[in-house]
């Protein structure tokens, strides 16, 4: 499946990493403002909050987006509020919509949030970080946070001798990025950086919430996957650290093919309309690297004759 569409399902590890890994995601991109937070304090994730305030808007490429409650360094009873979101494309839209939600957070809690962007596309012409609006009478000038994934492209040595578990995220993007339409380098670098992980001395837990995440991005097809995981198998078994059972990974498998359906199905309602009950049967006995090639196929699609065409050819 193209990787780019296969990300913009809003349920993605993004999501997950960000949450378990706050405080490292705001030191290794944002030390500035991480330098403000009390992090000896819970801070407090406003999901509900948050949805109330985007309800609006478009479920474009984003990875994540979350708004957070932290506390001040300074000021026993001053807190902070945090808007982060992690955008996967390009879009032309999205210095307006940074600046729509740090209005409507001021609007509702009568406090000023600060606006933070992480961009993971492949655009290297792209990296918005203003919002300007100017008419006769009035200016206005808004800036927000924001850093660019593929600029740490030239930077993979420093990101290999970070401590920082966010430098293996980045690494998982950028080699992901790199391999499209290359497998088999996908595979051993998708080896590599889980190899790193053990190397690096990391705790059972970083390793396993760092696996599924390296797991989930660098997807490779089904016969490659395979040799990963027999390759992965005795790697620990020489390493006598066995973490990742066979239980835990048909698991993820299995979670990995039924996100992989229901994005494709999203993908064709939103480019065909309602996809007939005939062909969502067909589609849910196709295999992962199957879904993978039509994830690819649909773009090309313009009616529901080209997807009857390609199940047919494909079954």
């Amino acid at each position: 499946m193209n990787d780019e569409i296969q990300r913009a399902d809003y349920d993605s590890p993004w999501k997950d990493i960000l949450e378990t890994y706050f405080q490292q995601a705001m030191e290794f991109f944002f030390p500035k403002t991480a330098a403000l937070i009390d992090w000896s304090v819970p801070y407090v994730f406003l999901d509900k909050e948050f949805q109330a305030i985007s309800y609006d808007a478009e479920q474009g490429r984003r990875y994540a987006d979350k708004l957070v409650k932290v506390r001040y360094l300074s000021g026993k009873d001053a807190w902070l509020l945090i808007h982060i979101e992690i955008q996967g494309e390009k879009e032309d839209e999205f210095p307006l919509r940074i600046y729509t939600y740090n209005f409507r957070i001021l609007d509702r809690y009568k406090t000023s949030a600060i606006s933070l962007a992480i961009l993971c596309d492949s655009d290297k012409n792209w990296h918005p970080s203003t919002f300007c609006f100017t008419s006769e009478d009035t200016t206005l000038y808004f800036k927000f946070g924001s850093v660019k994934l593929l600029k740490y492209q030239r930077r993979f040595k420093q990101l290999q001798a970070s401590n920082n578990v966010f430098a293996t995220v980045v690494m998982a993007h950028l080699r992901t990025q790199q391999t499209r339409s290359k497998p088999s380098e996908r595979k051993r670098w998708k080896l590599s950086l889980i190899r790193e992980l053990y190397d690096q001395g990391l705790s059972e837990q970083d390793i396993r919430n760092l696996y599924k995440f390296i797991d989930w991005v660098m997807i490779l097809p089904e016969g490659l996957e395979n040799e990963f995981w027999e390759d992965f198998k005795k790697f620990e078994q020489e390493r006598k650290m066995t973490y990742m059972t066979t239980g835990e990974r048909i698991g993820e498998k299995r979670g990995q093919l039924n996100h992989a359906k229901s994005l494709v199905l999203r993908q064709l309602t939103r480019l065909l309309g309602e996809v007939s009950e005939q062909n969502r049967a067909t589609i849910e006995f196709l295999t992962l690297e199957k879904l993978d090639a039509l994830g690819e196929a649909l773009l090309d699609f313009s009616s529901t004759d080209d997807l009857l065409r390609w199940l047919q050819q494909n079954q």
